[in-house]
């Protein structure tokens, strides 16, 4: 922590752009954003969340003691008395009941060392199989098809700088200008540079205004897209059979499976004018190097998994993966949704992106947790899944940095089946909806109170520094699982000092597929951040110490060989189906779903900002003319939506930037506004993720 004056260089608490940042004291408490332009993927640009991040630091905004349920109501406790019930509560009913009667629920914007502590508490601690987090619900769909693909995931396989040298970018299902409004100047930069972009989104986004090509499929359709473009490829002669021979494998299924898919049935899929599909894949083809992005437009679908792969297939066919300023990448959302999930949070991952069901994996991590591997648990469930089972087998649930009330689809059953536990433990910064039901609330620390790392969608390592001291009554997540699993009886192994937990995560993680083991905190406050994988020197100590020659870091996946047995990419064939719900004359209309620019996820924090709130003050429907004529609603009026899980209401937003046949709203705002009640929880079969894009509804007068 810096003195009066001095600025904590840091790195933004909100998305996975993880954007440099200086903090400074300010006179009477808190500290205020100073620009850092040194920081390479920003420099110095903030949008205005970042700008006010300060803001949830302030008494009044944030919660400041524990609280703890009595009579019906939350009242204020101290620590001890707090810490006591949970672990009395979680004891208790692991006792009674089992240990997987017990769950965990985490969030993608914890730091490493917290996800690392928090999937360590479950398996040794609470020995429960059942713990994932809200990341699942961010990128799992791309995830698992970048491993099915390549064998391995990082969001981003090359640096954002990569991007705007580019010929061609395909975006797919992203609005930069409001999630990430700081990454746009790189779409601005590819063009000055004479490359060309084509943005695919049912709405005419803010990003899609920047394109050369915008393509407004009908949601859910995206897969049949990707298809047809393969198909026209084929079809064109502008595949690349050299590479296809030398570096992938399955070419010959994937290629049958997208000739079915002919320009004139994808039109009639996706509403995609064939001109207009010809067009795209000349785009795509011309230049020598060319990218497809996606983000959860694509993903966040219960075909999300071979969605992606489509994308990744027509990567593969005109090589266009694993070679310079060319691949395939994913947009994550959340600040360390990247890191959340590599190091424990996720229901079947082990530390270092180890799969939980391998023996090896168990062997090695149980040994540095100085635990038998036969007393780790299996895989459990999926975030959804986990939630849906609330109140049946599973009876008590911790709960770290997620608002599920709110974010999670089919939110209303969510909240019903939260209500049905035993017990509910929360950590928060602030008292969110999810947090108004637990049974105890702890107040945790913030990014500007605490030191610790994140992984940015790049695989960036970034180190966040503690610039000013937490309230009295408030402490960190390390502080509150050293505390629970004292009192449940493991005295060792949750220490609180987050480089001490990082660590440990860098042996758990070495040789890993996300190996830590040649990152240290120094090195992260000497270098501004270390691509992973890092693994340890051979020649001297860990991350170059003690003599040796400390390993670079990877920026760039994949320029050799693929993360796979033999080397060689997998092409997989896939093929288009309808989603979960399609229209039909009860619900003749298409709901999808996203964020503004001034508000962030659930909204918890940013819905208590001032200033942010004057941006963005609530929720909406976006609706066509068209669409709103036949309802018979004008500008501003309420207007209902309803799927069949539900009712929402919001003010008519009339513009003719969406397809006559979809309706949009933000999912940022609880209450009669909620999107999430709307949505469906129908599964992607490989991912877990549910189908929050594209669900079918009806719109009338409110």
């Amino acid at each position: 922590m810096n003195s009066a004056g001095a600025v904590t260089p840091t790195h933004c608490p909100y998305c996975a752009l993880q954007c440099g940042m200086g903090l400074t004291p300010v006179a009477g408490g808190g500290v205020e954003v100073v620009e850092r332009a040194d920081f390479p993927v920003n420099r110095g640009a903030l949008c205005g969340k970042g700008r006010t991040a300060p803001a949830v630091l302030a008494s009044g905004v944030r919660l400041d003691s524990p609280l703890v349920r009595e009579g019906g109501v939350l009242v204020p406790a101290s620590w001890e008395s707090a810490l006591d019930r949970i672990a009395g509560a979680l004891g208790g009913i692991r006792t009674a009941r089992g240990a997987d009667a017990v769950g965990v629920f985490g969030g993608g914007g914890l730091t490493n060392e917290k996800a690392y502590a928090l999937g360590k508490f479950a398996r040794v601690v609470l020995g429960t199989s059942q713990i994932d987090y809200n990341g699942r619900f961010c990128m799992s769909s791309a995830a698992a098809a970048g491993t099915r693909a390549f064998g391995l995931d990082r969001g981003l396989p090359f640096p954002l700088e990569d991007v705007p040298r580019t010929g061609c970018l395909i975006l797919v299902g992203s609005n930069l200008a409001e999630t990430m409004p700081p990454a746009l100047r790189y779409l601005t930069e590819l063009r000055a540079n004479g490359g060309t972009l084509v943005v695919i989104d049912p709405r005419r986004t803010r990003t899609a205004e920047q394109a050369d090509l915008h393509l407004a499929p009908r949601p859910g359709t995206d897969l049949a897209l990707a298809l047809g473009l393969l198909h026209l490829v084929v079809a064109e002669g502008r595949t690349d059979e050299a590479y296809i021979r030398e570096r992938t494998v399955g070419w010959a299924q994937a290629r049958a499976a997208a000739m079915e898919y002919w320009p004139e049935y994808v039109e009639r899929i996706t509403g995609v004018p064939v001109p207009r599909l010809r067009e795209a894949a000349r785009m795509f083809c011309a230049p020598e190097a060319a990218m497809v992005l996606t983000a959860r437009g694509p993903e966040q679908q219960s075909k999300g998994t071979d969605t992606v792969g489509a994308w990744i297939n027509l990567c593969l066919a005109t090589g266009r993966a694993g070679r310079p300023l060319s691949g395939y990448g994913c947009l994550t959302g959340q600040g360390n949704g990247q890191g959340g999930r590599e190091h424990g949070q996720k229901a079947d991952q082990l530390p270092g992106y180890r799969k939980l069901d391998d023996p090896a994996a168990r062997r090695h991590v149980a040994g540095v947790w100085g635990v038998d591997p036969d007393s780790l648990p299996g895989p459990g469930r999926s975030a959804y899944e986990l939630l849906d089972a609330l109140g049946t087998d599973l009876r008590a649930l911790l709960l770290m940095g997620s608002n599920p009330v709110v974010s999670a689809p089919r939110a209303a059953h969510v909240e019903e089946r939260i209500r049905s536990l035993e017990f509910l433990a929360v950590c928060d910064v602030v008292l969110s909806e999810t947090a108004a039901l637990a049974d105890v609330v702890l107040p945790v620390t913030q990014w500007a109170e605490e030191s610790g790392t994140t992984t940015s969608l790049e695989g960036r390592v970034l180190l966040r520094r503690r610039a000013v001291a937490p309230p009295r009554g408030v402490r960190s997540d390390l502080e509150v699982l050293h505390g629970l699993a004292a009192r449940l009886g493991v005295g060792k192994g949750f220490p609180v000092d987050p480089e001490e937990v990082f660590e440990e995560l860098r042996r758990a993680s070495a040789g890993g597929a996300a190996d830590y083991s040649g990152i240290t905190y120094r090195r992260l406050a000497e270098e501004g951040g270390v691509f992973w994988p890092c693994p340890a020197s051979e020649a001297g100590g860990e991350g170059g110490e003690g003599g040796g020659v400390p390993h670079p870091g990877t920026p760039r996946l994949f320029l050799d060989r693929f993360a796979t047995v033999d080397g060689r990419a997998r092409f997989v064939a896939v093929s288009h189906r309808a989603g979960a719900e399609e229209p039909d004359a009860e619900y003749p209309v298409l709901l999808t779903t996203g964020r503004v620019v001034a508000q962030y996820q659930s909204g918890a924090q940013t819905r208590r900002v001032p200033e942010l709130n004057a941006a963005a003050p609530g929720p909406f429907v976006e609706l066509h003319p068209r669409l709103a004529a036949r309802v018979g609603v004008a500008e501003g009026e309420p207007v209902a939506v309803v799927s069949r899980r539900g009712r929402a209401v919001a003010p008519a937003r009339i513009t003719s930037a969406i397809r006559p046949d979809t309706v949009f709203m933000p999912f940022h705002w609880p209450g009669e506004g909620r999107a999430n009640t709307l949505t469906n929880p129908a599964l992607d079969p490989t991912s877990g993720m549910p189908e929050f894009k594209a669900c079918a509804v009806r719109v009338e007068g409110a």
